[in-house]
């Protein structure tokens, strides 16, 4: 059954082609449901497999994640050039590393070549722009300026329909919690930013684009709207909530719903709250 299961996986990384959103965001979800024998047995029948090898540092990486830090930070980093050298055209493997120097918390004149070798492969790599958010955050390697800098590079250049267009409301969904968990004045003010300049553009624009039939085509599109859907209520823009709960259907996010609780008792209440 192994053998049959890793011939499954393969054949599902190889169907996207040099689409590498969407390769990576199977070789992400599938990782962090992947049994160990798995990894381990695909590594060993294919030891020259690009894809063989970045799915056992993305598992390694999805371990490390649970566990508080990896195994062995090593031998993920060295799965992660060796798919790199075996396959210079995808982005993939440094991705993996990328995410790997964050688990490490890697100084920036680290991070930065690294995150440079994923986007000359493919500029608006959605997974790529969240791994920089989040080591750029107060919370790991950065701060709220640093974080502030970031997002204005990226709007700058970014198609309105690229892959990492939702970056700039996770980072809206990352301060607004921020604020909810300092307490205090924080807390109470943090239902404001959602009506600040800043935020009420975003949400503007994403409104206005993601909406369009076909205009979000990425894989992780369902995502981003959840997202927006999140922004708009807290922002108590209840009818252009109501639009996008309809194109989202029944498919739930953990991501942004689980930070008030229960992520579909959460996106359950919103959605009755909007659509009623």
């Amino acid at each position: 059954m192994t053998d049959i299961r890793v011939d499954l996986v393969a054949d599902l990384l190889h169907e996207p082609g040099d689409d590498w959103d969407r390769r990576t965001h199977r070789m992400m979800v599938l990782a962090s449901v992947a049994h160990p024998n798995l990894t381990r047995s695909w590594v060993r029948r294919h030891p020259n497999s690009a894809d063989a090898l970045m799915f056992r540092a993305w598992a390694d990486l999805v371990q490390g994640r649970r566990d508080g830090g990896l195994a062995d930070p090593q031998e993920t980093v060295d799965a992660c050039y060796r798919a790199a050298d075996l396959s210079p055209e995808d982005p993939g493997p440094w991705l993996a590393l990328l995410r790997a120097l964050r688990l490490l918390a890697r100084p920036t004149q680290e991070v930065f070549p690294v995150w440079r070798e994923v986007t000359t492969r493919d500029p608006w790599h959605r997974e790529a722009y969240l791994q920089m958010l989040g080591y750029l955050s107060p919370e790991e390697c950065g701060s709220h300026t640093q974080v502030l800098d970031f997002l204005d590079a990226t709007r700058a250049g970014m198609p309105p329909n690229a892959p990492a267009v939702g970056v700039e409301l996770v980072a809206m969904v990352d301060r607004y919690w921020r604020a909810v968990s300092a307490g205090g004045v924080d807390a109470l003010m943090a239902a404001r930013l959602w009506t600040q300049p800043p935020a009420a553009a975003a949400l503007e624009r994403a409104v206005t684009d993601w909406p369009k039939p076909g205009f979000l085509r990425h894989a992780a599109a369902l995502a981003d709207l959840n997202t927006l859907a999140y922004g708009l209520v807290h922002a108590k823009r209840t009818p252009d909530a109501a639009a996008v709960f309809q194109l989202i259907g029944g498919v739930v996010t953990a991501f942004p719903w689980k930070l008030d609780g229960d992520p579909i008792k959460q996106f359950s209440h919103w959605q009755a709250q909007a659509v009623r």
